[in-house]
């Protein structure tokens, strides 16, 4: 583990202006860089964020999506010499109490219970690990959509992930260096977990809890429908898988 390792803490913000401050404020107190990565806010956002001293904004010209704005965060903690990212929705619906912990976690050691842990390259929060006092229910939609992606993932990778799409999450820096994000939309994690495998990045996972804040949160266009967004997501795993076995192919035969 580093000396006191230097971690970034960003996150990504599209039209949250009711949500923005008091959770960037929170945040202040648990983590010492902070980026915020406004992705084309039409609302009140980036007045709001102008707001809040002691921060780093990105104002993305228009809004590419929340895999674009995880990938400048990533840009942003491999330009800055970091050791670690960590990332934190900005709705509310985190913790930011556990961003120390959660970096702490990439560098392995006693966990809270007093079990010893490995090293990660990934350490990402599960809403699923353990069930917390208060905790709400997922939308029955969400909920099965993320179980069966999940399995899918598990199934082909081996990940022994529980919870595919949380967006808690802590990074080693030279593992950002490794991925190459072009997953612009919500599926941006799927292509994660798929390169992480290819590339043999070891992932943990961290016990967060489990709040849905805004159940009624629009992906988007047609993946507001179920049908249509667990097809996407599925086309993403598969695009992605066959990408990286043709690469590794096109690398064999050199």
């Amino acid at each position: 583990m580093p000396d006191a390792p230097r971690i970034l803490t960003a996150l990504p913000v599209y039209n949250e202006a009711a949500h923005v401050r008091p959770v960037l404020e929170e945040v202040k107190r648990h983590a010492a860089d902070v980026l915020a990565v406004n992705d084309g806010s039409t609302d009140d956002t980036a007045a709001e964020l102008a707001k809040v001293e002691g921060i780093t904004v990105e104002n993305l010209p228009v809004n590419f999506g929340y895999g674009a704005a995880l990938k400048t965060a990533f840009h942003h903690a491999v330009a800055g010499g970091y050791d670690g990212l960590v990332t934190i929705d900005c709705d509310g619906q985190h913790q930011p109490a556990l961003i120390p912990q959660m970096a702490a976690a990439l560098w392995g050691g006693p966990d809270a219970a007093g079990r010893d842990v490995p090293a990660a390259d990934i350490v990402s929060g599960s809403r699923y690990l353990h069930e917390f006092p208060g905790g709400t229910i997922p939308p029955e939609d969400r909920r099965r959509i993320n179980v069966e992606i999940t399995a899918v993932l598990n199934a082909r990778f081996d990940l022994g992930i529980t919870d595919a799409f949380c967006g808690f999450k802590a990074y080693r820096t030279s593992a950002l260096r490794r991925l190459n994000v072009s997953e612009y939309g919500y599926a941006m994690p799927l292509q994660l977990w798929v390169q992480a495998a290819f590339k043999g990045l070891y992932v943990s996972e961290f016990a967060v809890p489990l709040v849905y804040l805004e159940e009624e949160r629009s992906f988007g266009g047609a993946l507001d429908k179920a049908d249509r967004r667990r097809a996407h997501y599925h086309s993403v795993i598969d695009r992605e898988t066959a990408d990286l076995r043709s690469l590794a192919e096109q690398t064999d035969t050199r």
